[in-house]
């Protein structure tokens, strides 16, 4: 306790310096818990919106579907794997696939139809709910359709107006057929938006012709299981469909996650040499101002290790009053921004990247990984930073610190 006494009545001889790095450390503790708060949101947001909104943390499909999305590549036992993820607690849907044209007047596109099972979408993924205009469909009513933001766009087509579908259907003949506009989408991806028209099941098999068959199971227990476990826990029911997580559907997006995880090693970096240069100045100034008397400590038998036990009490000291005063701040910012959020929306717009619609409201995520690692980083910067000063301080000579003005 008297090291620690003696220690906080030096930092304060000079109280001006001490104050200048104390409000300096404080803010960069503070800085660096929001700017990983915010990270931490954003990754988190941007992961819920590829898996939340359509892709799932997994799917299943027949072997080779996804290199061509042929109508005839259906997986073999739908019913067993869709039973296999529910007896896990993995939420999944079933969703079928197809080609086609839809026009509206004189106004047509080309469009890549969905069946969905409306309920199914409803409890498992966000979809249904990311409606711009008008409504999701319903198990119950069949004729109405759901289209993607810019495929509505081109078609000039608005809720309650009808469209004709065209398509090829599976055996081979021309399929024409008559829908309402339910709803169209928010911005949900480019795909998405660009060719989506998604049907009621029994809609979708009554265009293609289609009495069975299943092209994708999507999953998603919503954060409940590792995706990467998935596969473990549906082998027996797969048979040969494959299995692949939202990393291996999405690789792109998985890259730009892996650099945004990156990217808060190295802004860290940058805030700690920062900081670290700044109480190694400070340290050294006040080695500098005490040489006489850590001169007449050594005079009178004060060992290195003493000195330099002092000089990084004081050092801990600091950043320790530092980062109190640092997580108040950073806590208050992270929390409003938690709530609010950044809009991003009025300088960027819509941001879509890798097939994944992003939020443009940016939030902060606190979590107690975003308080206890920025501080705990900081006390060993602070600390390290000053063995320098600390090993000055504990080679000096007597008689020359003791002559020293």
């Amino acid at each position: 306790m008297i090291t620690i006494y003696y220690s906080w009545r030096n930092l304060w001889r000079n109280s001006r310096r001490t104050l200048i790095t104390l409000i300096a450390l404080a803010l960069t503790t503070a800085v660096l818990i929001i700017n990983l708060a915010l990270v931490e949101g954003y990754l988190k947001d941007a992961v819920a919106n590829a898996t939340d909104l359509v892709v799932g943390e997994a799917q299943v499909h027949a072997p080779g579907y996804l290199e061509d999305h042929s109508l005839y590549k259906t997986i073999e036992n739908p019913d067993a794997i869709l039973k296999a993820a529910r007896d896990n607690g993995i939420g999944a849907t079933e969703r079928t696939y197809g080609y086609g044209l839809v026009s509206v007047g004189n106004k047509s596109a080309g469009a890549f139809f969905w069946g969905v099972k409306p309920s199914a979408e409803k409890t498992t993924f966000e979809l249904a709910k990311h409606i711009g205009e008008g409504s999701f469909l319903t198990d119950s009513e069949t004729g109405g359709i759901v289209l993607g933001k810019k495929i509505a766009r081109s078609l000039n087509a608005n809720v309650g107006d009808e469209i004709i579908a065209v398509v090829q259907a599976a055996d081979g003949s021309l399929s024409p057929a008559l829908y309402n506009v339910t709803g169209i989408l928010k911005s949900a991806g480019e795909d998405i938006d660009r060719g989506a028209a998604i049907l009621n099941d029994a809609d979708f098999r009554g265009l293609f012709v289609m009495d069975k068959g299943v092209h994708e199971i999507a999953l998603n227990s919503k954060g409940r299981i590792a995706p990467e476990m998935m596969p473990q826990l549906l082998a027996p029911a797969l048979g040969k469909a494959e299995i692949k997580t939202w990393r291996q559907l999405l690789p792109a997006f998985s890259d730009i996650i892996n650099l945004s995880s990156a990217s808060i090693g190295i802004i860290g970096i940058v805030f700690f040499l920062a900081a670290g240069l700044g109480i190694m100045n400070t340290m050294l100034m006040a080695t500098y101002d005490r040489m006489r008397e850590f001169g007449i400590l050594k005079a009178l038998g004060t060992g290195p290790a003493r000195i330099i036990g002092n000089v990084l009490a004081e050092a801990f000291l600091l950043s320790l009053v530092a980062t109190l005063i640092g997580i108040i701040l950073g806590l208050a910012g992270s929390y409003y921004l938690q709530v609010v959020g950044l809009d991003t929306g009025k300088v960027s717009g819509e941001i879509s990247f890798a097939g994944v619609a992003f939020d443009p409201v940016w939030h902060a995520s606190i979590s107690v990984r975003t308080i206890i690692l920025p501080v705990l980083e900081m006390w060993v910067i602070c600390v390290l930073a000053s063995l320098y000063p600390a090993i000055l301080a504990a080679r000096l000579e007597p008689v020359k610190a003791m002559l020293h003005v």
